[in-house]
């Protein structure tokens, strides 16, 4: 090679016929001549499927050895939840209110209160503790909601559907120091205020809930997620000892304005038997002319994963794309540098001698196979893992349309991205296992390294902020909701970016890799 500078090639063709058309066809000519990498893009879709299955079919939930096929509650949205509280009621009959005095919340002993269903729980109040009053469509699990309660640390809250959740005044409560509580219906309009002295009233927040039926169930609850005890520290992880946990509150100043029908207070435990990390322990209530002193355990919140036992994410089954997108990744690498190693690159910058063209008509090309590759693998992998996974006996969690399309489609993306990357490191290095040791090194070895917890929470989520490997967050199913206290970590399914945000990272890091690859090509002899 010559040290001097170098004088690009100029074609006498004319333009016409070095279309960009022309170009991405006679990249696809190449593509599809070639029989093993037609092969190994069909076996990184195939991969992607039946190591996914190999996965779900390993472990199987049995009850009285046969598949449990528990159900989990749906709320109005669609989305897993969980409805476990105990419930103080009357029935409300069109628009109306009610207002109390909270003066009381604390942490109890399961043990000790009237209808337990045994255990002891002591775990003592809790961050997310809940107590005040709620206007709820049925006594249904799932069914739609509106309410407006104090909390162990978090203050006044107004939350409403499971996930929406809304903060009103700060501080505790105590018999020195107590809190108003109003709730208001309006049609389909629920409305939450808080007041410190029962006068002068602050409006918390306002849910509209579309289609709420006339005839709704209203009153007192309370309820307490349990509590995860840390056992031990290892380097895989950590154990936990769940603990359920109780809240009791004390209510009074009662008030009802609206159409109350006549009748007692009648108390009732929302979802009944302990069931996975949001375990009901009993409760119950006990009134004295009109102070109510009511205690319950469980959740009134969205579902997340360690949130039931044994639930299992609709991704689950896509861990066989973390295969596929190795068998991916050689083909990505060799479609640039095998042009290089049998010198046909001269004959293909010959025909086409704007350099830049070449290195886009390549990724479009090898990110759409892969890319339908991917979907097809994806698709496959989701649809028949759910149908496994529901066989062996496990709940797979519910999501909305959009949120399904977009794990599978993203997973697809992830893998053409990833393949556009393999290929602009293989322009840079001209070398198909230096490109594919590359992708390796900073897409598949920070994923191992950060989703097994081999390496502390904070290191593997910066990792996943850093490198490429964030794009798996584009499969994270079920969001992270502040309103629920969980362990939010990789290897519980969950990403520290949003889901577009990760995808975004590997999009760059593909966009700087073609980048430099398209300023070298243009500066190098072929």
């Amino acid at each position: 090679m010559s040290t001097g500078s170098i004088t690009p090639y100029r074609s006498d063709m004319r333009a016409g016929r070095d279309g960009f058309a022309q170009l991405l066809r006679a990249e696809w000519t190449k593509f599809t001549t070639v029989r093993g990498w037609v092969i190994g893009v069909l076996a990184g879709a195939l991969v992607t499927v039946l190591l996914g299955l190999v996965a779900v079919a390993g472990n199987r939930f049995t009850c009285n050895g046969r598949a449990c096929n528990l159900g989990v509650p749906v709320g109005p949205g669609g989305e897993a939840v969980t409805d476990n509280f105990y419930f103080v009621h009357r029935p409300l009959d069109g628009n109306g209110s009610i207002t109390v005095r909270v003066t009381s919340l604390t942490g109890g002993n399961t043990s000790n209160i009237p209808g337990s269903q045994g255990g002891q729980g002591g775990a003592g109040l809790q961050p997310w503790s809940k107590a005040g009053i709620i206007i709820k469509e049925s006594t249904r699990q799932g069914s739609a909601y509106a309410a407006i309660m104090v909390t162990g640390s978090h203050g006044v809250r107004m939350q409403y559907n499971y996930t929406g959740d809304t903060a009103g005044p700060a501080g505790t409560v105590s018999a020195a120091s107590p809190r108003w509580l109003r709730l208001a219906r309006s049609g389909d309009t629920i409305t939450g205020y808080a007041s410190a002295e029962g006068t002068t009233w602050t409006k918390v927040g306002a849910a509209r809930l579309a289609g709420l039926s006339p005839n709704v169930q209203a009153g007192l609850f309370a309820t307490s997620p349990a509590q995860t005890q840390a056992t031990s520290q290892r380097l895989m992880g950590s154990g936990g000892l769940i603990t359920a946990s109780l809240a009791t509150a004390v209510f009074d100043q009662v008030g009802l304005h609206g159409t109350w029908p006549r009748g007692a207070w009648r108390g009732s435990v929302i979802g009944g038997a302990a069931s996975g990390l949001y375990a009901v322990q009993g409760g119950g209530y006990h009134q004295v002319r009109g102070r109510f002193t009511v205690s319950g355990s469980g959740d009134i919140a969205p579902d997340v994963v360690g949130g039931t036992i044994p639930g299992q994410t609709i991704e689950r089954p896509l861990v066989g794309a973390f295969a596929g997108l190795i068998a991916l990744v050689v083909v990505a690498a060799m479609f640039i540098t095998a042009e290089y190693r049998r010198g046909l690159i001269r004959t293909t910058l010959a025909a086409s001698p704007r350099r830049g063209r070449v290195l886009a008509a390549k990724p479009i090309v090898i990110g759409a196979v892969t890319f339908a590759a991917g979907l097809a693998g994806a698709a496959a992998a989701v649809f028949l893992g759910e149908r496994q996974l529901r066989g062996n006996g496990f709940i797979v969690y519910p999501v909305t349309t959009p949120t399904e399309v977009r794990v599978v489609v993203g997973t697809a993306a992830l893998l053409a991205v990833a393949a556009v990357l393999a290929l602009g490191i293989g322009a840079i290095v001209r070398r198909s296992a230096a490109a594919v040791a590359a992708v390796i090194v900073v897409i598949v070895l920070p994923y191992i390294l950060a989703v097994p917890n081999v390496l502390s929470v904070g290191t593997a989520q910066w990792l996943l902020r850093v490198t490429p490997a964030a794009g798996f967050a584009i499969e994270q199913g079920m969001p992270q909701y502040p309103q629920v206290s969980t362990a939010y970590t990789p290897a519980s399914g969950y990403y520290p970016l949003a889901p577009w945000a990760g995808f975004a990272v590997l999009c760059g890091y593909a966009a700087v890799a073609l980048g430099l690859a398209v300023f070298l090509i243009r500066r190098r002899d072929a």
